[in-house]
């Protein structure tokens, strides 16, 4: 599984740095989520990038 970022992404960069796993990263024009290195933060007690995320635009792409 992985995470997803909808178009209501502002741009903002805050979820990129806090990803564990190094999967996301700047597309065309939003960031977006790489599905084969997302981990949705196996381990942790939150999704880091959900918690950062101050559009609220990340969502679970199951």
């Amino acid at each position: 599984m992985a995470v997803k970022i909808t178009d209501e992404c502002i741009n903002c960069a805050a979820c990129e740095t806090e990803c564990p796993s190094a999967a996301i990263f700047e597309g065309d024009d939003i960031f977006e989520v790489d599905p084969d290195k997302c981990t949705e933060c196996e381990g942790l007690d939150e999704q880091q990038c959900m918690a950062v995320c101050p559009a609220d635009c990340i969502i679970f792409d199951r």
